[in-house]
């Protein structure tokens, strides 16, 4: 049978472990811990940015590279550090992460000015680049393909989308409750325990040999990234007409074409190509880039809703996140039990009509709070829909790969991830400005609604991508008798 094409979830062999034991348990509560954080961190600060700016004399035109810094840095250089992990190993370049993310919050929350803060946005996006493929990949590696696999990906998963409503709520709690230092502070101590307990419970991994490390490959896709997603949030804030955007993004595709031609013509590819070659890896990547991409865009969307239409606080705006966080927990908890029962092909088909259905639900927003039933109905059902398609893309995207590959499958993953999270703002940001006609919370709800209808186009594309390509050929089935 050919795993690298079979639709459903792998059946699991006779000797495959169907329960965790202590340790594989603490080594799982580790890797979460680590993921879960750097799922807070981007989102943490986007409540805190006004109260940040008035401290540290950030100009408006300037705040917006708090965050970019930061999503710069972690979607730019993900793919390099996931190659990294499987050449120099995954747990020291996780340990390694970890350290520099501790340093970097640590120095954040001490920043006496914008320069000082803004180093500590890169390196906390560099480190951020450097844990999440290797925290990802030490997970596949340690728990063997089929049910326990699928069940960490699934908590994984839901403890990552989690991980970015928490944070709103957290950073809106902190900034009112303490300061906004404190939302890099709180990294600090979780970073201590990881680093202190990983060494004992997890063991290094690593390919059994060394391939060398593609240079040309490296630096034409990493800066490709970097002049993409830098165009993308220019479009964003700028609007997708302007040099500022145009140019970036041109020359990011541009250095994108050259990484391809780099990869079909060195010995030791950053990416093979025959791995993009895999259905699995290909598509289940496009389904989880819309994942990303529409549910954190649809998290800002909603954010201009409830603050500039109904007029809530950002605290009151964040913790009405929290029936998204439940919802995307649920869906992280089930999944792997739906993978099971269903495949993962009609995983991400059932997650994708959810998350399409209760996106579009979203167009009968009103400008009265009375609409908040219906926000809160269809974010609870929508973050399950979504949590649906995001670990079956995970379990999709590394299944069927030795472990030698295994880092690369996750790093391409984790890129996917990140990439889709910095993409997804700009994109409906930009949309639902160029829709408002005027000015005012009426004028406002029409851009908006525009910016949800696309969103939930989008969705669609997503769901039709996998019913139209993750299936099985006929020919495979024929070969192995399936």
């Amino acid at each position: 049978m050919s795993t690298s094409e079979t639709a459903a979830a792998p059946a699991a062999s006779p000797g495959t472990p169907q329960r965790l034991t202590s340790r594989p348990l603490l080594v799982l509560v580790i890797l979460l811990a680590a993921q879960f954080m750097l799922a807070v961190d981007f989102s943490i600060l986007n409540v805190a940015l006004p109260a940040i700016g008035a401290g540290l004399g950030f100009s408006l035109a300037h705040l917006q590279w708090i965050a970019t810094a930061f999503a710069l840095c972690a979607a730019g250089f993900t793919l390099l550090f996931g190659r990294l992990a499987d050449l120099l190993g995954r747990r020291r370049v996780f340990l390694g992460g970890l350290a520099v993310l501790g340093a970097a919050s640590l120095l954040g929350g001490l920043a006496q000015s914008p320069e000082a803060l803004i180093v500590a946005r890169v390196f906390q996006g560099l480190a951020t680049a450097a844990v999440t493929p290797a925290g990802l990949s030490l997970l596949t590696t340690s728990f063997p393909e089929g049910p326990l696999r699928e069940r960490a990906l699934g908590l994984n998963g839901a403890l990552m989308s989690a991980g970015f409503t928490t944070g709103a709520i957290l950073g809106g709690l902190l900034t009112d409750l303490l300061s906004w230092r404190w939302a890099f502070f709180i990294n600090v101590p979780v970073s201590l325990l990881v680093l202190v307990a990983a060494p004992v419970l997890i063991r290094e991994s690593r390919p059994g040999s060394r391939p060398r490390l593609d240079m040309p490959g490296a630096i034409s896709v990493t800066l490709g990234l970097l002049a993409v997603i830098f165009g993308l949030t220019q479009a964003g804030e700028h609007g997708w007409a302007t040099a500022g955007a145009l140019l970036p993004l041109a020359a990011g595709a541009l250095l994108l074409v050259v990484f391809c031609l780099v990869e079909s013509r060195v010995s030791a590819p950053l990416v093979p190509l025959e791995v993009l070659r895999r259905r699995t890896v290909a598509w289940g990547n496009v389904a989880g880039l819309i994942a990303f991409v529409t549910e954190t865009s649809l998290v800002f969307l909603l954010t201009l809703y409830l603050q500039n239409v109904l007029g809530f606080s950002p605290l009151g705006a964040g913790l009405s996140f929290g029936v998204l966080g439940l919802g995307t927990v649920l869906g992280g908890s089930i999944a792997p039990r739906v993978i099971g029962r269903i495949g993962t092909r009609s995983t991400l088909i059932a997650g994708g009509l959810i998350q399409t259905a209760f996106t579009a639900a979203l167009l009968g927003l009103g400008d009265a709070r009375s609409s908040m039933a219906l926000l809160l109905v269809a974010t609870f059902a929508g973050g399950v829909g979504n949590m649906l398609v995001i670990v079956g893309f995970m379990v999709t995207a590394t299944s069927g790969l030795p472990d030698h590959e295994q880092g690369l499958a996750t790093g391409l993953a984790t890129m996917t991830q990140q990439v889709g999270i910095t993409m997804g703002t700009p994109i409906m940001s930009a949309i639902s400005t160029s829709a408002m006609a005027g000015t005012g919370a009426v004028a406002m709800l029409g851009g908006l609604k525009t910016a949800i209808a696309v969103n939930a186009a989008l969705v669609l594309v997503g769901l039709l991508t996998s019913m139209l390509f993750l299936h099985r050929p006929a020919a495979a089935a024929t070969v192995t008798g399936m």
